[in-house]
């Protein structure tokens, strides 16, 4: 019964990491060799091997424009994401109130909406008659709209007002593993509140920012549905990008590259995260 219970518990244990394989990893494997292949217009996809998409895609300087656009969007993001969910994880961590549940819900409830839902929410918001053109101009601080939409500013709104509960809840949990007594015994010493959080709790809690921040830059260059709306036809990224060449411009092999592409720089972003991450712990 022990060998029986062993093994089927072995089975338990990786049938989420099969999953994984079959879901996520063999449409990749599938899709790859479609990356090397040319696409002829009005036939299809070619037989031949080539790395020509590759080659045109990193040394077109569009794609290079567009490749530099995703990832400067995903670090701006990252960095709005953190610098206005610190201060509210580290209030609903520490603090003792009652309301402390209600907080964390008001905190994720944005999450229990549909995605397309907030995205046309932002575009009430922002447009050109919208509420805060509309409200701007009946104040007289502006003569006419201000363009909010169909740009960076726009797609930056969004996509940190979306992920920002990721970045919360990640540094909750952090925050709430760091003792009290580590805090406690530093005002004990003399330490005002702004000298316990930047020399005690910020440094333990980097372990968690950079969770936060990889899980964050993640979900924003792989976003489509908020771009898509908020970016418009006129401001695009990578994920916009693959969207048209598979759907609109039917050239799958160029797609499949923009993707790998893009998948390979998340994978060394994430990598060179863990090395510095190890690095940061061995010598603390």
């Amino acid at each position: 019964m022990r060998r029986w219970l062993d093994r089927s518990g072995f089975g338990l244990l990786s049938a989420p990491l099969l999953v994984l394989l079959c879901v996520f990893v063999a449409p990749l494997l599938v899709l790859l060799p479609t990356s090397f292949h040319p696409y002829q217009p009005g036939r299809g996809i070619g037989t031949a091997w080539t790395l020509t998409n590759y080659a045109q895609i990193l040394g077109d300087g569009f794609y290079l424009e567009i490749i530099a656009r995703t990832l400067g969007l995903g670090l701006i993001v990252v960095a709005a994401t953190l610098l206005v969910g610190y201060p509210l994880a580290y209030f609903l961590a520490r603090t003792r109130s009652r309301l402390r549940p209600w907080l964390i819900i008001l905190v994720i409830f944005p999450l229990l909406l549909n995605l397309v839902v907030r995205s046309f929410g932002w575009i009430v918001l922002l447009s050109n008659h919208g509420l805060v053109n509309d409200l701007l101009i009946a104040l007289q601080l502006i003569e006419r709209p201000l363009k909010l939409m169909f740009n960076f500013t726009g797609l930056l709104v969004g996509l940190s007002h979306i992920f920002l509960p990721f970045m919360v809840l990640v540094l909750i949990g952090t925050i709430q593993n760091i003792p009290r007594d580590v805090e406690d015994a530093a005002r004990t010493l003399g330490a005002s509140r702004w000298t316990v959080l930047r020399e005690v709790t910020l440094p333990l809690s980097l372990p968690g920012i950079l969770s936060g921040s990889i899980l964050v830059f993640v979900l924003t260059i792989s976003a489509l549905v908020t771009p898509r709306l908020l970016g418009g036809p006129t401001y695009q990224v990578m994920s916009t990008l693959i969207y048209d060449e598979f759907l609109k411009i039917l050239n799958w092999p160029r797609g499949a590259a923009m993707a790998f592409i893009l998948t390979a720089i998340v994978l060394l972003l994430v990598w060179a995260s863990g090395r510095l991450a190890r690095r940061w712990a061995s010598v603390r």
